[in-house]
């Protein structure tokens, strides 16, 4: 098959013909359908994230389930999956206490290079090949232990449902798991890529009272208008702050981080009202510090994590996918543009370059 494959960070990605071994016990085969390009996969790449090289990236994957080999219960050839990061075992201390996200089989494997046991079903030439989120889904088939493989609505778009599995899914889980902002509140989001507009749906969703849109790019604070926010404001002209306060009365209740920017992670802890929720869902690059003053929090203001939507993806992908098709959650208007593999490296261009919200790659 074809698969696009980072050999070294700073470089294109390199689409080239791999070997993909048959699935072993646990494991799907699935033929990819729709892949979504997150900017997790831009942060690997620009080697802001570590992980072993060589490696498949694409961690937002769907398809149609081709072979299930010994062990697999929970999926049969035919099934239409979302592939997600958020794979748990179910026995873990973290999957026990109701926070699968966190399990300690699949966590760290996400960015390990591996599936479950240091296997690894990709070869190029005899040599072995990385995975990436369990999946590496930038190719045309891909073996997954089925706990990746979340089973879905077989009448649902899979080229469009694929940006489920990361992305968005952790936008809409940052407002409804992390902050549970409530009809009345106020959301102010700081990023509005694919998975701050995420944020932005979930706040409509919920019924937030005032919704705050926070980007440097008009097109996105455009998009964030659409999605449901009822104000935007411009970061680059500064005074985002004191913006926020005069929207909201005293800063918002929930402020949302979903940008890898120094400034803004300042700017929303300061936003947030005394007794409010700051969530962060993205961070600066690996090594960076923010100079965080604790004095900020000790008015009763809460920071906290989020990560994969601090949810639980077997249950919540295909809710997603369910108000999708009811039209209450419009993901398909963040696919802006579509490629096929061969132009990988152009859909990641137009990410890194802000002219794309959320690339998606079609097979």
């Amino acid at each position: 098959m074809k698969a696009a494959i980072l050999y070294q960070t700073k470089t294109p990605l390199r689409v080239d013909e791999v070997e993909l071994e048959q699935p072993g016990p646990g494991e799907v085969l699935v033929k990819l359908v729709g892949t979504g390009v997150c900017h997790t996969d831009l942060a690997v790449a620009h080697g802001d994230v570590s992980v072993p090289l060589p490696v498949v990236l694409g961690h937002e994957g769907a398809g149609i389930v081709q072979q299930v080999s010994s062990g697999v219960t929970s999926l049969k050839p035919g099934d239409h999956v979302v592939l997600s990061g958020g794979a748990s075992c179910g026995k873990c201390y973290h999957c026990i206490k109701g926070m699968p996200v966190l399990c300690e089989i699949f966590q760290p494997l996400r960015f390990g290079g591996f599936l479950p046991g240091n296997q690894s079903r990709l070869k190029k030439n005899g040599q072995k090949l990385h995975h990436f989120f369990l999946q590496s889904s930038f190719a045309e088939y891909s073996v997954v232990p089925q706990e990746v493989a979340i089973k879905v609505r077989q009448d649902a778009p899979l080229e469009t449902i694929c940006i489920l599995g990361c992305g968005v899914m952790t936008g809409l889980g940052s407002v409804l798991n992390a902050a549970q902002a409530g009809a009345g509140t106020s959301v102010a989001v700081f990023g509005c890529g694919g998975v701050g507009l995420g944020a932005v749906m979930a706040a409509n969703l919920a019924g937030v009272y005032r919704i705050i849109a926070v980007d440097i790019l008009e097109n996105k604070l455009k998009m964030a208008e659409e999605l449901g926010a009822n104000y935007t404001i411009n970061a680059s002209n500064g005074k985002v702050v004191e913006r926020i306060n005069q929207i909201t009365g005293g800063g918002a209740d929930y402020t949302i981080i979903a940008v890898g920017n120094v400034e803004a992670t300042l700017q929303a802890i300061d936003a947030v009202r005394l007794g409010g929720k700051c969530v962060i869902i993205a961070s600066p690059p690996q090594g960076i510090k923010v100079p965080l003053d604790p004095r900020s929090l000790l008015r009763e203001k809460t920071l906290r994590g989020c990560s994969m939507g601090s949810g639980k993806p077997i249950l919540d992908i295909p809710r997603y996918v369910d108000l999708y098709m009811d039209g209450k959650l419009p993901i398909d208007k963040l696919i802006t543009h579509r490629y096929p593999l061969s132009e990988i490296n152009k859909a990641c261009q137009t990410l890194d370059q802000g002219e794309a919200i959320k690339p998606v790659i079609m097979f």
